[in-house]
């Protein structure tokens, strides 16, 4: 029973997906960060559903690059791009962590994040525009992989606040277990995607890699720790670059 409350917690936090009502203990937010990749795995069948219906039907390309971007959208709310473009205006303001932090807060949007969410469309569906079956598996997997690296480093990693959903979310998570099944969901799919995928898999994994590193030197120097707009911009920040390395990866080779 509790590990159903957490699968429904999970779904009801970080999705649009509908999900039974019930009143939220401690007790059942302790797992629900196990659940959190999930999410990506819902958004990862879609898009490979959509994939195989397009080529049975033969959909035009643009309008199946652009469905599959709505996608993602539609399963969370907008809910990590949200983070993305509070980050955006955040960064670009050139100011104090104290005032970047306050920034994070602010529900308006600046023009920064206006032209960063231009920018991130534009690269974003020109990339899957041009992925071949391998490379859209690759980028459609990270939907997974971006969430599993996302709540380890929720739970794991400096706050930058005291309060705030992330900090709250990681102090009622029962620490050891949820990063110890999150890795594991992480190296399962990792290994299982590389024995089919092979060297674009590979890609995929690199070029994770080096925004996780950018994350924590960002979220360090610029913030003082991670926040929930901070791992929300992580997960769309992680889905692009993969969808650029993949992309490029499928073109030239």
């Amino acid at each position: 029973m509790r590990i159903i409350k957490s699968i429904i917690v999970a779904f009801s936090m970080y999705s649009r997906i509908p999900m039974p009502g019930f009143k939220w203990e401690s007790d059942d937010m302790k797992y629900h960060f196990i659940f959190f990749p999930w999410i990506g795995g819902v958004i990862l069948a879609l898009e490979y559903a959509l994939r195989i219906f397009v080529k049975h039907y033969n959909i035009p390309t643009i309008v199946f690059t652009f469905l599959t971007v709505v996608i993602p959208l539609i399963i969370t709310g907008g809910f990590h791009l949200d983070g993305y473009l509070d980050t955006v205006d955040a960064l670009s303001s050139y100011q104090s962590k104290e005032k970047r932090l306050e920034i994070l807060k602010d529900p308006h949007i600046g023009a920064f994040s206006i032209i960063g969410l231009v920018i991130y469309g534009l690269l974003l569906i020109s990339s899957i525009y041009v992925m071949d079956d391998k490379a859209f598996l690759a980028w459609s997997i990270m939907f997974f992989e971006s969430r599993a690296i996302s709540g380890i480093c929720g739970i794991k990693y400096k706050k930058a606040k005291e309060q705030g959903l992330l900090n709250t979310e990681a102090n009622t998570a029962s620490e050891k277990t949820v990063v110890l099944f999150l890795a594991l969901e992480f190296l399962v799919v990792a290994f299982l995607a590389g024995i089919y995928l092979q060297y674009v898999w590979t890609v995929a994994l690199i070029s994770l890699l080096l925004v996780v590193i950018y994350y924590f030197y960002m979220s360090h120097a610029k913030f003082g720790g991670v926040t929930g707009d901070l791992a929300g911009w992580f997960v769309c920040m992680a889905e692009l670059m993969c969808a650029i390395a993949v992309a490029l990866y499928s073109v030239i080779v």
